[in-house]
């Protein structure tokens, strides 16, 4: 019997682990669109239309620069494809000066949040951090 309870705790913490680290591949992610690759860069005036994401942790850490591969289409229709984009990257935020009724809503879709923000990409994502 003792044996018995024994194996099912190691099952028990065995199938723990394996879910707190499953959990741990989740993590928030901020992507703020910019005019530059630094977080002194100031925040770009619609999300599609900016040169640069800047992505941040749930800690508000900068973690990297991206080109936005969308940012010259000439074409309408650029932000589904660009929040397509930033979602697979694992982005729930996105902070912009500005945001468009229909973009919202597509990242709405997705399960991303808007902000509004003018200023520079680092105070952008200290705002986000703050007003959870």
């Amino acid at each position: 019997m003792k044996k018995l309870i024994l194996a099912g705790l190691v099952v028990f913490l065995l199938m723990m682990s394996v879910f707190a680290l499953a959990g741990e591949g989740k993590t928030e992610r901020i992507a703020v669109s910019a005019n530059g690759q630094t977080p002194a860069s100031t925040v770009g005036k619609q999300p599609g239309r900016s040169p640069f994401f800047l992505i941040f942790d749930k800690k508000g850490t900068f973690v990297q620069g991206i080109e936005n591969p969308y940012y010259k289409e000439q074409a309408g229709g650029v932000g589904v494809s660009m929040v397509d984009f930033l979602a697979g990257k694992g982005v729930t935020v996105i902070v912009a000066e500005a945001f468009g009724p229909r973009i919202v809503e597509v990242m709405k879709s997705k399960g991303i949040r808007a902000v509004d923000f003018k200023g520079s990409a680092g105070d952008a994502a200290k705002k986000v951090l703050s007003s959870k």
